[in-house]
């Protein structure tokens, strides 16, 4: 189960204030309707965590991490995204940038349903975007001799 987080005590606490002046006075003392309060707002908050997802979709579905070289530097994430996508689900891309200037250094990297990625890879290995020869493998592998070119 989660730890409950900054936001759920705040939530938690402002249901025990309403708590404090909706319950009617005459029944509860403010002491006890500040603690029903907080006891409805804590069931309530663990009742949402147990039919939440824990997962989120990214994780629910087995994924691949994608290493994609040899891009044109005015690519974003956007455009990489959208090249992808034609061969596969894509959850994230992120693009490696200069730490110093800011500028993107032509690599970057894709997490794509695992389903999808060998597909992707061997579409857009070797293909030509942006006037470049995209290089595209899974990130992590070792670089085998067809990668060497």
């Amino acid at each position: 189960m989660m730890k409950p987080s900054y936001l759920a005590f705040i939530v938690n606490l402002a249901i025990a204030i309403i708590g404090y002046f909706t319950l009617p006075a005459q029944i509860f003392s403010p002491a006890t309707a500040f603690a029903v309060g907080a006891a409805v707002a804590t069931c309530l908050y663990l009742f949402i965590l147990m039919i939440a997802p824990s997962r989120s979709p990214m994780m629910d579905q087995a994924s691949k991490t994608i290493y994609v070289g040899n891009l044109p530097y005015r690519a974003n994430e956007n455009d990489v995204k959208n090249l992808f996508s034609l061969h596969g689900e894509v959850f994230a891309v992120r693009l490696m940038k200069d730490k110093r200037t800011g500028k993107r250094r032509g690599f970057g990297f894709v997490v794509m349903a695992a389903a999808d990625a060998e597909n992707a890879i061997a579409a857009l290995s070797n293909s030509e975007y942006g006037q470049r020869t995209l290089k595209v493998r899974i990130a992590n592998d070792p670089r085998s001799e067809e990668n060497l070119d």
